[in-house]
């Protein structure tokens, strides 16, 4: 029983084998994340099955712009993440209460301020990309939906990310394996039921989402023994408001470059007609599962190395930072190799269109090799952060999505222009997302090599 319990515990990441602390950390993370990824799946299964290939587009295409917007609350829950760990490893209760009031306060802001300005957008950016008209309302009232429920999908993420920076990935696993089959019971029932079509998938994950936040805040306000829970600690300080957002700022940017890459990128996409548009929506969903093993080891060495550094151990971040890495690249292969064996009878569950498949699995064969780059990474970069290098990254996130990407992106799909392919081929945008990873990896490991990062210690600051 006492086992049981310690699972639900903030855990000292500073003690113990690295490799057997980060691995423990890091699984539960894993599963929430493919939990977390059954949000997104459920919704173009659902559509895909009951609705057909076009509603399927309609949420594809709704991604990028959902993505862009949300940059906000990546930036609030990576500075939580990297404070909390790190003010947890220095046992300084005072400032890891205030960390955590401060974040509750900063995300009812941002919550306020998307809730605003994204169903003001919506429409125009549809309009800008070249959304095609056949899919474009179902976009528009997607989308605005999720803006208008944003504080549930905000302050899980949030509050998720508080609770791992405490050493606790497991409450957040449980609580997001309880939304995700609520949400796929409402997808069902909004969808099938109701006939509600795509707003009903959003819906359904607005009322999950919301529910998850609030199992969250419920975890944390029993956790008195670890920080102070009171109305003082939500006041806004300026000192650790800024802190906040500056450590958090260069990743939510880093989501921003990478989503705005991927609405230009998008509008390329669109101009090969809806068939594409739903392949790539099918490659992403499976692509998102695929990704899960180096975003979840990216967390896990942001944690780890957060509480190491605050505790002054940099021998087990060194230590640390070798078992993670070569952890998350074995596990990455194994699942690529299983995406290529059997990522046909994935994209099966999204449509019953053989092009389609054929054409999905085609392009996941040219994405393959670079999801082992992205390993390397995310295992790094998640170190970098950890350590309060959010900068690093995000310039490195900069260059390869911006410089290289898209330049390539529509420099492929010139040169193979034809009367059978217009625009050009396909691939161009699969092409350059594999060119840019693996430049990411190799620039990331260079900039890691030359140790920077090392010099960014916050538990210091005054």
């Amino acid at each position: 029983m006492v086992k049981f319990q310690e699972l639900f515990a903030p855990k000292d990441l500073t003690e113990g084998t690295p490799w057997k602390r980060i691995t423990e950390f890091a699984i539960p993370m894993l599963i929430g994340n493919i939990a977390q990824q059954f949000y997104n799946t459920a919704d173009s299964i659902i559509v895909g099955k009951y609705v057909g290939d076009n509603a399927l587009a309609a949420v594809g295409s709704a991604s990028p712009i959902l993505n862009l917007l949300l940059v906000l609350f990546v930036g609030i829950a990576v500075g939580a993440g990297i404070m909390v760990s790190q003010y947890f490893g220095a046992k300084d209760r005072e400032k890891l209460s205030h960390t955590i009031g401060i974040c509750i306060s900063l995300t009812a802001i941002a919550s306020v301020i998307i809730m605003v300005i994204g169903p003001l957008v919506t429409g125009p950016l549809l309009r800008f990309l070249n959304t095609p008209d056949t899919i474009i309302d179902w976009c528009k009232n997607y989308l605005i939906i999720f803006f208008v429920g944003i504080a549930g999908f905000a302050y899980y993420n949030i509050l998720a990310g508080v609770l791992r920076g405490l050493g606790d990935s497991f409450s957040a696993l449980i609580f997001l394996l309880i939304s995700t089959a609520l949400n796929v019971g409402l997808d069902i029932l909004f969808v099938a039921q109701f006939n509600m079509g795509v707003p009903g998938v959003a819906l359904a994950t607005v009322i999950a989402q919301g529910i998850s936040a609030v199992l969250c805040l419920i975890k944390l306000l029993k956790m008195k023994d670890n920080f102070d829970v009171s109305l003082k600690m939500l006041k806004l300080n300026k000192e650790f408001s800024l802190r906040i957002l500056k450590l958090g700022l260069p990743s939510g940017l880093t989501q921003a470059i990478f989503s705005l890459a991927m609405i230009v990128v998008q509008s390329l996409t669109n101009s090969f007609g809806e068939m594409v548009i739903a392949c790539n929506v099918i490659v992403m969903r499976v692509d998102g599962f695929a990704m899960m093993p180096n975003f979840s080891f990216g967390s896990a060495m942001t944690t780890y190395t957060g509480q190491n550094i605050g505790a002054n151990k940099m021998d087990r971040v060194d230590k640390g930072t070798r078992h993670g890495t070569m952890i998350a690249v074995g596990v990455s292969t194994a699942i690529t190799i299983l995406i290529l064996f059997f990522g046909r009878y994935l994209m099966g569950f999204f449509t019953n269109t053989k092009e389609l498949v054929d054409l999905g699995m085609h392009m996941m064969k040219i994405l393959a090799v670079g999801y082992i780059a992205m390993a390397v990474t995310q295992s790094l970069s998640g170190v970098m952060r950890g350590a309060g290098d959010t900068l690093t990254p995000m310039w490195i996130s900069l260059i390869t999505t911006v410089i290289v990407r898209v330049p390539v992106a529509y420099g492929i799909a010139y040169l193979t222009r034809s009367e059978a392919y217009p625009t050009g081929r396909p691939e161009a945008t699969f092409l350059s997302l594999l060119i840019s990873w693996t430049m990411g990896a190799i620039i990331t490991a260079i900039f890691f090599k030359r140790g920077k990062w090392r010099k960014k210690s916050i538990v210091n600051v005054e």
